[in-house]
């Protein structure tokens, strides 16, 4: 279970359980609307169906492709969904001194399945560098902050990104 394919079929177990604490157990939408704008309109059940089918595509594509290319996409919404996303909840808890619902899961299990999963990644070569995974890290942060501030509307903008990051790193890796 150390390998990089099969760690990251866990992201989409834990985003699950990261939502059902989130909005089943507690109330994220209400905590959200007290401390953010209301700038998202879709229901929490289908931007869970959404983004989970957007974790799982990735996923399956990464099992049959087996590149840098597809890890990377992985890595990068793993990132921006779970590891920024634990940091959200757990810096704006303390920010507003207010819990953060989904702040439980995500320390209890974003950050550690994570850090096994970037580090699996590591070790067979899908990340080669700190500076790659700083790269991913920036591009998770920048995407996080535009879909918290804008909205679920740069969700296509993401997928043209990504298809084309994808391309890219593919075109760099085939070259060398």
């Amino acid at each position: 279970m150390k390998q990089f394919k099969n760690l990251i079929v866990l992201g989409p177990l834990i985003y699950a359980i990261h939502h059902f604490e989130e909005h089943i157990i507690f109330n994220f939408r209400e905590w959200r609307l007290s401390y953010f704008s209301d700038n998202n309109a879709i229901p929490t059940e289908a931007v869970l169906v959404i983004l989970i089918s957007q974790l799982l595509i990735f996923i399956f594509i990464h099992l049959v492709k087996d590149n840098r290319g597809s890890a990377h996409l992985v890595l990068f919404f793993l990132m921006t969904t779970q590891v920024v996303n634990a940091f959200f909840h757990v810096f704006f808890s303390f920010y507003f001194n207010d819990f953060s619902p989904g702040a439980i899961t995500a320390v209890l299990l974003y950050l550690p399945v994570n850090y096994l999963i970037f580090k699996a990644a590591f070790r067979e070569g899908y990340i080669k560098n700190y500076l790659e995974l700083f790269i991913l890290t920036v591009a998770g942060i920048t995407y996080f902050t535009l879909f918290e501030v804008i909205g679920a509307q740069v969700l296509g903008v993401y997928l043209v990104l990504a298809l084309i990051y994808y391309i890219a790193i593919n075109k760099i890796e085939n070259n060398k």
